[in-house]
């Protein structure tokens, strides 16, 4: 069965540059914006596989490092070719920045894609203490955010910024990092996802598959039951999550108190 094309992209992004007369609560105007922020690295891979795409704008000088025509173009081809997007905070950070930047240079939009915000979802089903990758990724998965030491902090963009090439290797690490930690969060978070993209629809097999993972490896559960009747549920094998069938079970007396109920 074909499967749709599932990205999984995080974008590092260079600070806006600007003038100010203090430190604390300052309202920074339009005109006071000395540097406009630009894409400066990207990190992405396709689900299940062990490439990971890696590319920046290091090595042309400081002054080129905010050049990030050729970087966007990119990304547009990994945003064109895939059907599902996941990243983290990616409704309200990483692919609204992309799409700015890609306006700004005279992009066409890229094919239509649907996003799965693993920042979004945490917030949705959980309380976490926190929801933050570093967090996250601590406690439900494997694997680590990475925390450039060597560059702590807002160094790491300082020193990229003037084109270090220590701090840029420590930025790709840390990126991809990202990348693969976001993945394996997306994977633990799946099963709970209550409006995912249907993987299943962009196949043309008429078996029945987990619409989170595209599995047939089903199971049935315990009926579903909903204002409207009651539903044949499934459970997948394989990610764990639940579905239910598209008709409903009515017998003939349930038939019947429907029709008087109505």
């Amino acid at each position: 069965m074909s499967k749709p094309r599932i990205a999984i992209l995080d974008i590092e992004t260079s600070p806006i540059e600007s003038y100010t007369w203090g430190l604390w609560d300052q309202n920074v105007g339009v005109s006071q914006i000395k540097t406009e922020w630009s894409v400066i690295s990207f990190a992405a891979k396709w689900l299940d596989e062990k490439k990971v795409y890696y590319s920046d704008t290091a090595g042309r000088g400081s002054k080129k490092i905010r050049d990030d025509k050729a970087l966007l173009g990119e990304i547009w081809k990994i945003l064109d070719a895939a059907d599902i997007v996941v990243a983290q905070n990616g409704n309200s950070f990483d692919v609204k920045k992309i799409n700015a930047r890609l306006l700004m240079h005279g992009y066409g939009p890229y094919s239509p894609i649907r996003i799965v915000d693993t920042l979004t979802v945490a917030k949705r089903h959980f309380a976490f203490t926190s929801n933050k990758l570093e967090w996250l990724a601590k406690w439900l998965t494997d694997t680590k955010k990475d925390e450039h030491k060597e560059f702590p902090g807002f160094e790491l963009w300082v020193q990229c910024m003037a084109d270090n090439p220590k701090a840029w290797r420590e930025m790709r690490k840390y990126n991809i990092n990202d990348v693969i930690a976001t993945e394996k969060l997306y994977k633990k978070l799946r099963p709970w996802i209550t409006n995912h993209p249907n993987v299943p629809a962009y196949s043309i097999s008429e078996a029945i598959s987990c619409p989170k993972c595209g599995s047939s490896n089903l199971v049935k559960s315990k009926n579903r039951i909903t204002q409207q009747g009651s539903y044949v549920q499934y459970q997948c094998k394989d990610c764990g999550g639940y579905a239910r069938g598209k008709t409903m079970e009515l017998t003939k007396t349930k038939r019947k108190n429907l029709l008087v109920s109505l």
